[in-house]
């Protein structure tokens, strides 16, 4: 009798536990979700976005189908840099994303001519020409035109310049179709890199 009081006693409460582990294992899934999305929601929509490369304007630089991630909160702190690649709204289409670099700053002029790309500003009146060792060695600067850059305008151009629409045709962009800079290619898994700031030397 003993025995069969001990099976009842069991069988009355085993069948509590389980149900209070599936409660506990929910819980914590929960909260886990809640948590990570409290994090993951403001970098997604205020301070990281995703950028997807399409077409061959800044090959071979970054290639078709390649996965960025674009800062989006460095530029409130400060101001867009000469070689920064960024990620904009096309003026002539807002709708639109362009991947460029930045090549002029404002107040300054920029000259293209002979292939080649000259800065003029406060520092160097009279010019100095860019050197881009991002470029390959077959592109070729086309054109023949001098832009003045107003307070807020940047000029920008695609690193495959046989094949970028930039500032040469629809002229300088307005600071407010800045996005963000791309820092870090995440995809292709091969080409996992952060994307470093050009030094340039005048």
């Amino acid at each position: 009798m003993a025995e069969q009081d001990f099976h009842d006693n069991h069988s009355e409460d085993t069948p509590m536990k389980p149900k209070n582990n599936i409660f506990l294992v929910v819980w914590e899934a929960l909260k886990v979700v809640i948590i990570s999305l409290a994090i993951i929601l403001p970098i997604r929509y205020y301070l990281v976005q995703p950028f997807f490369v399409k077409g061959a304007s800044m090959e071979s630089s970054f290639d078709d189908g390649d996965y960025l991630l674009i800062d989006e909160i460095s530029y409130r702190f400060k101001d867009p840099a000469r070689g920064d690649v960024i990620i904009f709204r096309y003026p002539e289409d807002p709708s639109q994303f362009f991947i460029k670099r930045i090549i002029g700053l404002p107040g300054e002029s920029v000259e293209i001519l002979n292939d080649k790309v000259k800065i003029y500003n406060e520092r160097y009146p009279d010019g100095f020409y860019l050197k881009e060792d991002y470029l390959d060695g077959h592109q070729r600067t086309l054109g023949s035109s001098k832009v003045k850059l107003g307070d807020k305008e940047f000029y920008v151009l695609g690193d495959n310049r046989l094949q970028s629409s930039d500032s040469r045709r629809w002229g300088p962009l307005a600071e407010h179709f800045i996005t963000g800079r791309a820092f870090l290619r995440a995809w292709p898994f091969s080409r996992f890199t952060a994307i470093s700031e050009v030094e340039y030397s005048y």
